[in-house]
């Protein structure tokens, strides 16, 4: 692994703000063993390798793509409950496949916050207000392919 050169980190506030940062986590992948409730700190953290769109982008007009994956935690906090759907959590080594992340407002500013992965699992987020954190830890890995959902296995890079 090598260090990540352009580090991203974007805080989410409202809608318009996770709607970016479920843009730079679609198809970032996920071990069951690096999701993490706290109930007593009210926070949620999860560690995942997110697929580079942007460097993807660029890679495309070259000759020879150069895909990579940036370890990164994306945080939330104010949580009060958290669920989950299709999940097993005994299966710590088990690879989700990160496909959006949401947010609904119920009694402003209090909402839903959904991560929706590949093959029917969620985890719900019971929010006091919406306060998001995603932040690249500094670690970059090639990635072999780029991520295409109209062509099957292509997410596993």
């Amino acid at each position: 692994m090598s260090p990540c050169t352009d580090e991203l980190k974007l805080v989410a506030l409202d809608k318009d703000d996770i709607e970016i940062v479920s843009a730079h986590v679609q198809d970032a992948l996920v071990k069951i063993a690096d999701i993490f409730w706290q109930p007593r700190e009210h926070r949620f953290v999860m560690a995942l390798n997110r697929f580079d769109w942007m460097t993807a982008v660029d890679a495309k007009t070259e000759a020879k793509a150069d895909y990579r994956r940036c370890r990164t935690a994306l945080r939330f906090e104010r949580v009060n409950g958290c669920k989950c759907r299709n999940l097993d959590q005994g299966k710590k080594d088990a690879r989700l496949n990160l496909l959006a992340v949401e947010f609904a407002e119920t009694d402003s500013p209090a909402g839903i916050v959904t991560l929706t992965f590949s093959g029917g699992g969620a985890i719900r987020l019971d929010v006091e207000c919406l306060e998001a954190e995603l932040a690249d830890l500094g670690e970059v890995s090639a990635a072999a392919l780029c991520p295409d959902h109209f062509t099957a296995g292509s997410v596993t890079a």
